[in-house]
Parts: structure tokens; C-alpha cells; sequence
């Protein structure tokens, strides 16, 4: 369950608990008259509530990195914080957009609603934006036609879960000036077809050979991991649409199983 739901319930809960003492109970009760546990406890859980619940719906959200889609830049465990107000104000729980601030820019590592799956936060890298044509082809990223470089930057081991050793290269890579660090394992194809799913304007997409291509729609972004072959993203399932965005990671606070990660900023 979306626990930004769970938060929104108990506010009401309370804060209705609260109101009803202030307006109904208290004036009835007995000058040194003791106050039911429960209003006790609403009360005091009220505005601690309050204030968390307006801190994560406007401000800053904490997230837990669960997969390995995003390394080398984000790895298991890290526990990253997420800006809430820069791509816009918007209401809680239903994410409408109140005040637009910024637009994603090619590069943010940005926080989104799955589109398969809106009750679930996934994060990605945004790649192309409203009206680009985004070719990934034989791992070379495309951005209107213009190949983006990528510079080989030594080999990059890990082990994922169940003990399993993953060996990949690791790469510079340039997007329209703006340099990040991805993997690529050159034995896996750029695309598994048979894993693509349908979508919503999928007819923007061409599975070509050796890889795909994309027109991004309107109020639309396509996005990649960092990791590409280990990493379901909009080559899958579409475009992520401006209504479900979260907001940009910016900071790693804690990794309990490696403290040389806490304070890192998120590029």
C-alpha cells in the first residue's frame, strides 16, 4: 500500500480525534477531568503526523535503492533522498500539478510511479525528452540522430542476489554535455524483444535491429538505467508520463553495509 496513503488516513484520523476533543469532549469535561487515552495519544501523534506528512508531500522523500538497475551511480541498500518541489508543486496522493517550477532535463536521475504499476516508485535516468527521437542500437544511445560518446572506463564486478557474479564494462557516457557512468555487458542484446510489453503510444516505438527506437510524446519522458542490461526501463514499458512524477534524487544519506556512501550527490 502507498505509504504516503497510510500517512494521509492517520492525519485525518487524528487530526478528526483532535478536533472532536477541541470542539465536542473538552468543553464537557470536568474542569480537572482526565482525557481518554486515545484523544491522548491522537493529540499528541497529531502534529508530528502533520509535519511529516507536509515534509514528504512537498518538500523531500527518502527512498530505498532495491535493485541493482542503477549502477554504478546508486547500488542495493542506498538510501537516497529525493526532491520533491523541483520539477512542481503538486497535490499529495493524486499528484496534480499546483506550480510548475523546472522540467526534468536530460541526465536527472529522477523518482517516478511505475507506469505499469502506479503504487510502486521506480527510479531511472531521464534520457529523452517531450518530441526527441531516442535510438538505443547495438548499446550506442541516440538522441535525435546525434550519436552520444562513450568513453571506456575499465571493467565493473559486482555480485547480485543469490550470490551471483556479474562481470560487465563500465563506460562514460556523454549526453548532450552531460557525463555519467553506465554498464554494459557486450555479450547481452540491447533489447529483449520478447520482454516488451504494450503501452501506452507504443506505435512511437520501432523494435529495429539490434535495438530500438523512440519518438517521446508530448507531457512524456523516456528513460534508461544506468546498469542497461540488467535494467527494465522504457525500452519495456513505455514513456513515463509528467503526471507521474516523484521528483529528483539528489543525495545518498545512509548505505548500513557501506558508510563511504553516506553524503554522496547523485549525478
Amino acid at each position: 500500500m502507498d505509504f504516503s496513503l497510510i500517512m494521509f488516513a492517520m492525519l485525518l484520523i487524528t487530526g478528526g480525534v483532535w478536533l472532536l476533543d477541541r470542539f465536542v469532549l473538552q468543553p464537557n469535561r470536568a474542569p480537572q477531568g482526565k482525557e481518554p487515552w486515545w484523544v491522548e495519544y491522537a493529540k499528541s501523534f497529531f502534529p508530528v503526523i502533520l509535519v511529516v506528512f507536509l515534509l514528504r508531500s512537498f518538500l523531500v522523500e527518502p527512498f530505498k535503492i532495491p535493485s541493482s538497475s542503477m549502477r554504478p551511480t546508486l547500488v542495493v541498500g542506498d538510501f537516497i533522498v529525493v526532491n520533491k518541489f523541483t520539477f512542481g508543486i503538486r497535490l499529495p496522493i493524486i499528484g496534480k500539478k499546483l506550480i510548475e517550477i523546472n522540467s526534468p532535463s536530460r541526465g536527472d536521475v529522477m523518482v517516478f510511479h511505475y507506469p505499469e504499476d502506479p503504487s510502486t516508485d521506480f527510479i531511472k535516468r531521464v534520457i529523452g525528452l517531450p518530441g526527441d527521437t531516442i535510438e538505443y542500437r547495438n548499446k550506442q544511445l541516440l538522441v535525435n540522430g546525434v550519436l552520444q560518446e562513450q568513453q571506456r572506463d575499465g571493467d565493473y564486478n559486482y555480485v547480485e542476489a543469490a550470490l551471483n557474479f556479474v562481470h560487465t564494462e563500465r563506460y562514460n557516457e556523454n549526453l548532450m554535455g552531460y557525463s555519467y557512468p553506465v554498464l554494459i555487458n557486450p555479450d547481452a542484446p540491447s533489447v529483449h524483444i520478447a520482454s516488451v510489453a504494450e503501452f501506452p503510444h507504443r506505435e512511437n516505438c520501432a523494435y529495429i535491429a539490434g535495438g530500438v527506437r523512440c519518438t517521446v510524446p508530448d507531457g512524456h519522458y523516456f528513460m534508461l538505467g544506468d546498469n542497461r542490461d540488467n535494467s527494465r526501463d522504457s525500452r519495456y514499458w513505455g514513456f513515463v508520463p509528467d503526471k507521474l512524477i516523484v521528483g529528483k534524487a539528489f543525495m545518498i544519506w545512509m548505505n548500513f553495509s557501506d558508510l563511504k556512501r553516506i553524503g554522496l550527490s547523485i549525478n
